[in-house]
């Protein structure tokens, strides 16, 4: 999870893909674990992965940058707790089309070019094509689950670049998930127990972690170093657009006309971005 070797935008790709196979297979933990008994698991095994890799120093750092963390760490969890909620209740491609507002918002508000602002009008559009109001009868507190993931969303892109700027990013990645990790005990603790009861379903668990905690996070945290969050907000518009073919491929929800449509939008705007910042 160097990264080195990857440009900033392939960085996020990678998360994006990465992070909605593990959400795919964490919709099939739920009924042993619950969605907050996922996030427990995911965190707490995510911590212990990167600590293992990066043995980062643990204690001596200023009282400042331990806040940082604890904040930092808080938002993970809740944005995972509130995520996993809503796709427990709406389809996984809707929950991350209404999620995405929140880095489209990054987006919006960083831009200072109207060919930008075309990008984001075109992902926007094709945000609103992949969350069919009108056509399903979808959960009001899904519905109002993504919004708040939303907020989280926005906060997470901001604060990781903060974070950035306060410590070494392995330090900062293994303190911050080890928060998150105690954040999410209380819901989750249940849950997890009746996973690590089952051994077939611990690996899953481990796949879990490692797909949406470990990779995505580690790639997320590099490429944040180095781009603009507003370059950052476009990019994951491939979100939605993959998490709704996950959705199709592996959790056979349906995908239509106007998700395909969706779909192009939003795919043309992250290749634009890519091509803008390679």
């Amino acid at each position: 999870m160097n990264g080195g070797w990857m440009p900033p935008w392939a960085m996020v790709v990678t998360a994006v893909l990465s992070v909605q196979m593990g959400a795919a297979l964490a919709k099939q933990l739920f009924d042993v674990a619950g969605p907050s008994g996922v996030v427990f698991l995911r965190t707490a095994l995510g911590a212990a992965m990167f600590y293992a890799l990066w043995r980062p120093r643990l204690f001596g750092h200023s009282q400042r940058a331990y806040l940082q963390i604890v904040v930092y760490g808080t938002n993970i969890a809740l944005m995972m707790l509130t995520f996993y909620a809503a796709i427990s209740r709406i389809p996984l491609g809707v929950a991350v089309a209404i999620a995405f507002a929140g880095p489209l918002t990054i987006s919006v508000l960083g831009s200072r070019r109207v060919q930008d602002l075309v990008w984001v009008l075109a992902a926007g559009a094709g945000i609103v094509l992949l969350s069919p109001f009108s056509s399903a009868a979808l959960d009001p507190v899904g519905i109002g689950l993504a919004f708040i993931e939303a907020g989280l969303w926005a906060g997470y892109i901001l604060l990781t670049r903060r974070i950035n700027r306060a410590l070494d990013g392995n330090t900062a990645l293994t303190l911050s998930m080890g928060v998150a990790a105690v954040v999410a005990l209380p819901f989750g603790i249940g849950g997890a127990v009746q996973v690590l009861a089952a051994p077939a379903l611990v690996l899953a668990a481990l796949l879990v972690a490692l797909l949406s905690s470990a990779i995505p996070f580690g790639l997320e945290f590099r490429a944040l170093k180095v781009l603009p969050s507003r370059v950052f907000g476009l990019l994951v518009s491939l979100e939605p657009v993959i998490a709704t073919l996950i959705g199709f491929v592996v959790l056979h929800e349906a995908l239509g006309l106007r998700e395909g449509i969706g779909i192009a939008l939003v795919t043309l705007a992250a290749v634009a971005t890519a091509r803008s910042v390679a």
